[in-house]
């Protein structure tokens, strides 16, 4: 829960106070003063006024985390109150440059990205500050209909709708293309029948770029876009809308609910779609308590050990699939998907979209490649 106090003043019709400042993950800000509101005194970081009234004003201001932190609980402790096992760094530096006890051991692949995002989007930050990104964010492309894409696809061809993923490489599974040639995989894509196209940007691990993301959208292909990011900050919602995002991805795993709900208010500022990744019952029961969620992506990969299992898309589907058909959200499944036969499962589990990556970006024509995933050629 870190930046979102600093955007207070720059956006009061998004700000919430999910996020406090860069110092907060591992330890209470220092007090800069206590403030008196509804009752309470505020515990505040390097606030002003302006902020204080949309504190005082904001629904969020009341929650159970704000709450806590307030009264000194850590932001590790809060997450993992929510089931989070991620801990939060927010090390001026990458852990391996550490020495001692500033060289921190991650628990596994995913909390060593975390840590090496916190660093990364510090430095982006330094270079590029949040009122910089949000008046470019408002020059960029109209924002495309991602969610009315996935629906027409998925009523034109009758198998779930497919969001193609340009990626370099992973980091279980190293290099995946040599060949890569982010718009002529993006067009290869819209060619056979792409709903949309997931763009990783994450480079330390995915050797992935907002550079990629800013050329497709400028290529001409006009499928909506979704930013494959590990997001932690609200700033890297608005960069990638400035980027020419029209999606973007948020992991339960890594979010605490504040800063989901805080993060859909943004991108519903932004007119963006949110696709929330769930990997376990938990973490489903956590988005769904959520308001105005439209799209929940289901990973059968553990983002922990990187094992794949297609049957976690059943078994929650088995669980919570009443309460997502009552409440409308489009599901989307992920990971896994090799074969038609890979497709249908998910689809008979109430997928109605799927995210595919590996087995699209390995073959010699990625495009050509759909039709063997589906078992047929999609409609455009």
């Amino acid at each position: 829960m870190e930046s979102l106090l600093a955007a207070a003043h720059l956006h009061p019709a998004t700000f919430s106070p999910a996020s406090l400042s860069s110092s907060s993950c591992s330890r209470s800000p220092s007090v800069a003063r206590g403030v008196r509101s509804g009752g309470r005194t505020v515990r505040c970081a390097y606030t002003k006024d302006a902020i204080l009234y949309a504190l005082e004003h904001d629904a969020m201001f009341n929650s159970d985390e704000v709450i806590q932190w307030e009264s000194g609980k850590t932001i590790n402790t809060i997450a993992a109150a929510q089931g989070i096992s991620i801990r939060r760094r927010c090390r001026p530096r990458y852990p391996s440059e550490g020495s001692g006890d500033d060289k921190a051991v991650p628990r596994d692949i995913l909390e060593q990205i975390i840590w090496d995002k916190e660093v990364e989007v510090s430095q982006r930050k330094a270079k590029k500050p949040l009122r910089s990104v949000m008046e470019s964010s408002e020059h960029a492309p109209p924002v495309r209909d991602f969610m009315g894409a996935l629906t027409a696809a998925y009523n034109r061809n009758g198998v779930p709708a497919l969001i193609a993923e340009i990626k370099k490489a992973s980091p279980s599974r190293g290099v995946l293309r040599e060949n890569f040639n982010p718009v002529e995989i993006a067009q290869a894509y819209e060619e056979n029948g792409a709903a949309c196209i997931s763009i990783l940007t994450d480079e330390k691990h995915f050797q992935g770029s907002f550079e990629n993301l800013e050329t497709v959208r400028n290529s001409g292909v006009k499928c909506p876009l979704l930013c494959k990011e590990f997001v932690i900050d609200a700033w890297q919602i608005y960069y990638a809308r400035s980027k020419g995002a029209d999606a973007i991805l948020l992991i339960a795993a890594v979010l605490p609910d504040l800063d989901m709900k805080y993060m859909l208010r943004v991108c519903k500022s932004l007119g963006m779609t949110a696709l929330i990744e769930v990997h376990d019952k938990r973490e489903l029961d956590r988005v769904l308590k959520l308001d105005g969620v439209e799209l929940i992506g289901i990973n059968n990969r553990s983002l922990e050990t990187f094992v794949l299992d297609t049957s976690n898309t059943r078994m929650l589907m088995e669980k919570r699939g009443d309460i997502i058909r009552d409440r409308g959200i489009m599901v989307v499944g992920e990971s896994g998907l090799f074969t038609p036969d890979d497709v249908a499962y998910v689809q008979n589990a109430g997928v109605s979209s799927v995210l595919v990556g590996e087995s699209l970006i390995k073959a010699e024509d990625p495009g050509r490649a759909i039709a063997g995933l589906f078992g047929k050629e999609l409609m455009r």
